[in-house]
């Protein structure tokens, strides 16, 4: 077995700049998009798995009748009292696009806004649930970003799970959508309410920038794991530019390679060295994208079991990621979960959530 910088050092920065389109790094013609990208695998990628979309709990109904639909809900909350059964039923098997044309339909037909009618219904962490769900999920997103970086000290919870998470197409879609709700860029509302490596972190993602060229270079890999082990292990102190540089542009099967070339060259994984080498905010968000490239599934997994774990559940973390994961990859968290927890996810909501919120939860999931 190879020994710890038993490859010719490179010290960090040394190596080659990468060119604009070479394997594993930025391409200059990345595509946006308002959906999660769907990566694909090449010859020399890692399972497919690692990268595919995955699989949703709730997916568009056919046929999709949206007169029908915003009927149904009118009478739901039409007259003494709410059928909140009924809206569950509705709005929990509906994609997030089709709710829009729920709410289109509704507004064309009785001139009223269909969410302010279920905001006036409805009350609690249920009504916060339905208005995620009625919400366009890059607005929704957008929406938390502005709550964890505008409100009084900052959630770096939230910023860490849904910007180290993101894929380029749906950071430039929060973006858009920040700049559009707020009037100000997400980068700016970043850089004024976190600071030091974390703030350069959230700058770094917020370009979306990550290589879509799911080519692996091998030797690109090698050299890289060697910068990652100089700036870190092999030195006293730590270059966290070298983490950044490399966490945050190289693609997820280059990653998958990188890792692979560290684990290789050091006797243990990457996630090591982070924890021993950071501490703080920087660790919890560099920790977040290894995960993140390794297994998505299994690190929502984990974030939806911190969000119900100890004392109280942290309902506004539960209701995001639920609401957003399950027209994304909820059956694959779901068996991520199961396999590292012993219990399914539906267990744990039963056992931490009750009432209409539960059963609206359990519905999406399902």
């Amino acid at each position: 077995p190879s020994q710890p910088g038993s490859y010719p050092s490179s010290q960090p920065g040394s190596y080659p700049p990468p060119q604009s389109g070479q394997q594993g790094y930025p391409s200059s013609n990345s595509q946006s998009s308002p959906y999660p990208q769907q990566p694909y695998g090449g010859a020399h990628s890692q399972p497919q798995h690692v990268y595919s979309k995955g699989t949703p709990t709730v997916k568009p109904v056919h046929p999709f009748d949206p007169k029908s639909d915003a009927e149904v809900l009118r009478k739901a909350m039409k007259g003494f009292g709410t059928d909140e059964k009924a809206i569950i039923y509705v709005l929990t098997n509906r994609s997030n696009a089709q709710r829009q044309e729920i709410a289109h339909q509704f507004k064309t037909m009785y001139g009223k806004d269909l969410i302010s009618n279920l905001k006036s219904e409805l009350s609690g962490n249920f009504e916060d649930l339905i208005v995620a769900l009625m919400t366009p999920i890059p607005e929704y997103q957008a929406k938390e970003l502005h709550h964890a970086i505008s409100g009084i000290g900052t959630n770096e919870n939230t910023l860490v799970e849904l910007m180290c998470s993101a894929t380029n197409q749906e950071i430039h879609a929060m973006r858009a959508a920040y700049e559009r709700l707020y009037h100000s860029r997400l980068e700016n509302n970043l850089v004024g309410d976190t600071s030091g490596s974390f703030r350069r972190l959230l700058v770094s993602l917020c370009q979306g920038r990550r290589s879509e060229n799911y080519m692996v270079d091998h030797h690109a890999a090698v050299m890289d794991a060697q910068a990652l082990l100089n700036a870190g292990e092999l030195q006293l102190g730590t270059d966290e530019s070298t983490f950044n540089a490399i966490l945050c542009t190289r693609s997820y099967p280059q990653l998958i390679q990188i890792f692979m070339e560290y684990q290789r060259l050091a006797g243990h994984g990457i996630e090591k060295a982070v924890k021993s080498e950071f501490s703080g905010d920087i660790e919890s968000g560099l920790l977040a994208i290894i995960k993140s490239v390794k297994d998505k599934a299994a690190f929502f997994a984990e974030q939806l079991h911190d969000s119900m774990a100890g004392a109280g559940t942290k309902d506004r973390a539960l209701i995001r990621m639920v609401a957003i994961r399950s027209e994304i990859d909820m059956e694959d968290i779901k068996r991520a979960f199961h396999h590292k927890y012993g219990n399914t996810l539906a267990d744990f909501i039963k056992e931490d959530c009750s009432g209409e919120m539960e059963k609206a939860l359990l519905s999406l999931i399902d």
